[in-house]
């Protein structure tokens, strides 16, 4: 999110990342892992994974020219000052305050910036990157550690799925009792129905259907019987979906979905989930969407909405849709059309409706 903090100076930029909750310790060592800034004018960053980030710009004054920076949650042991090079006056590297740490990039004055148009991406749990400036001039990279040293956290996200009992570490599932409980998963469209097309073609049908398969084989793994509305690309209408969880009688139903903004804008990314009434279904839309926000770090929380979408409204136990990120945004199908990201949102919708049926059970 781009925000001025005093339009009419245009002294501030914010961009404000609120990836989770997630707030290390102060006493915690410093969440910054790895930095560089590119000869292309691009800054990428590691960190621990799911920190939370908050970057500032300022326009220079009689002092410091202008700058950018980012803060980190833990403490920075050994604050320093790197000298730049071409565009880029010096690299700072402080604690701002206890338990932070603050990587400030200054600019030599006659840079020219566009603030307006910068955009925090997130890559992954914990990869972040950002276009600063068009180098003009020959720039030499600056930068300290490795930020491409991630591939250790993707292989532990695919434990997601591992079927070995007590597998998961902090991933753990919930424990609910075995056998009580009975489950309807709607993978929404399917046969000549593909729904959303979205970047290279993407579908929506094959993505949900593959989500709401790992959704299916993570719930029975817990005890809970579980019915696919769909297991196949079919033509299925909206009210045999209906009709299989109210004949079924069902505790809960989840059709799962992913969005398509209008004119195909990839800018416009975000996850949200849709109930039609009650607490119930308002509770079991909000462990889902809290899930979800967690395993898609830099997409936007679109919110826990009311919505009258017929498979919701018509069934008659608590029922959500939820939708898994835009196929046609940049941030969101360039992880959707990956079997990784499907499987940790698989495991995040599991672990959301788990957390409900222990709630509520």
């Amino acid at each position: 999110m781009i925000k001025f903090l005093d339009n009419k100076l245009f002294r501030y930029l914010s961009v404000f990342l609120f990836l989770n909750s997630l707030i290390l310790p102060v006493k915690s060592s410093s969440a910054l892992a790895a930095w560089v800034l590119k000869n292309n004018g691009v800054l990428e960053l590691r960190t621990k994974s799911n920190t939370n980030l908050k970057a500032y710009f300022q326009k220079s004054n009689q002092i410091s020219g202008d700058r950018f920076w980012v803060d980190f949650p833990g403490e920075l042991k050994n604050p320093r000052i790197i000298k730049g090079n071409g565009p880029i006056k010096e690299i700072r590297l402080g604690k701002p305050n206890k338990g932070k740490t603050r990587l400030v990039i200054e600019f030599k004055e006659e840079t020219y910036l566009e603030p307006l148009t910068w955009k925090m991406v997130g890559l992954d749990q914990n990869r972040w990157r950002i276009k600063l400036f068009n180098p003009k001039y020959s720039f030499k990279k600056i930068g300290e550690g490795l930020v491409e040293k991630k591939r250790g956290n993707i292989k532990a996200n695919q434990n997601f799925i591992h079927k070995k009992k007590n597998n998961y570490g902090y991933l753990k599932l919930p424990e609910v009792k075995r056998n009580k409980f009975e489950v309807v998963i709607d993978p929404g469209h399917g046969g000549p129905d593909p729904g959303a097309i979205g970047i290279g073609g993407i579908r929506e049908t094959d993505v949900v259907l593959e989500v709401s398969k790992i959704v299916k084989n993570l719930l029975s793994e817990k005890g809970v019987k579980v019915r696919l509305t769909r297991t196949n690309e079919v033509d299925l209408d909206l009210p045999p979906r209906v009709s299989i969880a109210n004949n079924t009688d069902a505790d809960i139903f989840v059709s799962i979905h992913a969005n398509a903004s209008r004119g195909k804008r990839r800018d416009i990314n975000g996850l949200e989930t849709f109930y039609y009434r009650g607490w119930r279904g308002r509770l079991l839309a909000k462990r889902i969407q809290k899930q979800i926000l967690i395993v898609s770090p830099g997409s936007p929380d679109r919110g826990v909405k009311q919505g009258r979408f017929y498979v919701i409204k018509n069934t008659r136990m608590p029922a959500v849709l939820v939708e898994i990120g835009f196929l046609t945004g940049r941030l969101d199908a360039r992880r959707l059309e990956k079997i990784t990201h499907r499987k940790r949102l698989a495991y995040a919708i599991a672990k959301g409706i788990l957390e409900y049926l222990d709630k509520v059970g």
